[in-house]
């Protein structure tokens, strides 16, 4: 996926992937959490072949080897800051997006509905805007009645942190902080292969 710069952010003009300096570095506690997954996983079979086929289904990618999501804080439409760290235990869905890409305008119903669908569950949803403008945020969100977390990225801090290249981008953390998949590019997150993604994920 091709990317331009312009003056209110990320543009998309191509088709490609690239994943560059999504995450952080390696802690020591990475193999501890890595056979606390595993050992989650295992106890129930169904829900892990659930688990690889919705991968598989929804075209996601899985880094390898795992590593820790790095942390951040970013301010919110509503003003209260959202800090990733506070979240461990839970599944963190966290989406690059903008008033101005339609691809993402298109998604974000589904997202809403992925959420409302499993927030019972503990997912947490961030969708990070990456508009120069933060003032075209809110008439979005409040005509698409969006009711998961909404982060302000004027200046594309966060997104650079996480390598974002093209709108929209989505990263999903488990809840021992590390990053378990990856999507570049517009899904349908309302469907099947979404909600056992995450119920995989909340083992």
């Amino acid at each position: 996926m091709k990317i331009v710069r312009r003056r209110r952010g990320l543009a998309l003009v191509g088709a490609g992937l690239a994943v560059v300096g999504i995450i952080g570095a390696v802690v020591s506690t990475r193999m501890t959490a890595r056979r606390a997954d595993a050992s989650r996983m295992a106890a129930d079979p169904a829900t892990r072949s659930r688990f690889e086929r919705a991968i598989k289904e929804l075209d996601l990618i899985r880094p390898a080897p795992r590593k820790l999501a790095q942390d951040f804080t970013v301010p919110t439409k509503d003003g209260r800051p959202f800090r990733l760290a506070e979240h461990r235990g839970k599944v963190v869905f966290i989406n690059f997006w903008a008033t101005w890409c339609p691809p993402c305008r298109e998604e974000m119903p589904t997202l809403e509905r992925l959420y409302e669908q499993s927030r019972r569950e503990g997912l947490v949803v961030l969708a990070v805007s990456v508009d120069g403008d933060s003032q075209s945020v809110a008439p979005f969100v409040n005509e698409q009645r969006l009711t998961f977390a909404i982060g302000l990225d004027p200046n594309m801090t966060v997104s650079t942190t996480y390598g974002v290249r093209g709108l929209p981008a989505s990263f999903i953390i488990d809840r021992d902080g590390y990053l378990a998949a990856v999507a570049l590019g517009p899904r349908t997150w309302d469907n099947a292969a979404s909600k056992a993604l995450v119920e995989g994920l909340s083992r």
